[in-house]
């Protein structure tokens, strides 16, 4: 078993009534290795001033940790296979909408990954099998309820 730690860390300031809603959502993720990440509600949730559009929201480090999680996993798989990649980029998105009790939850995240190889390419069904498997052997895919799908060139 491998134990997974981060802290987050929010304090209300001196001004805020706290009751009446008007406070700062802003708050400070901090990793193991010493990193910390400015976060905060996101605007489409909580409107401004009261959280920060340039920090890093749930959903979108849910939407990234999804992302780097299916990376990581394509990478490994594609050495592994002999392939030799030299960029991978993905524009990644989530989709929040309601079910059935109203509440508000990601439902979709769709990956757009973009892969350039040095040398051999494979070939379009051996990408396709490269980004299934990454998915199925993804540690956050296979810990969430989300649908996540994978679209490729």
């Amino acid at each position: 078993m491998i134990k997974i730690t981060a802290t987050v860390a929010w304090k209300r300031p001196a001004d805020a009534k706290f009751t009446d809603g008007r406070y700062t959502r802003a708050h400070v993720w901090r990793f193991d290795g010493g990193v910390e990440v400015p976060a905060s509600s996101s605007p489409h949730v909580v409107p401004l001033p009261y959280s920060r559009a340039e920090n890093v929201d749930p959903e979108e480090a849910y939407v990234a940790a999804l992302s780097s999680c299916h990376m990581l996993t394509f990478l490994y798989l594609a050495a592994k296979k002999g392939f030799v990649v030299d960029q991978y980029q993905d524009e990644a998105a989530g989709l929040l909408e309601k079910n059935s009790k109203g509440q508000l939850f990601v439902s979709k995240v769709t990956l757009n990954p973009t892969v350039s190889y040095v040398g051999p390419v494979p070939e379009r069904e051996a990408t396709a099998a490269l980004h299934h498997q990454a998915h199925a052997e993804c540690f956050i895919a296979n810990s969430v309820l989300t649908v996540v799908e994978t679209h490729f060139d």
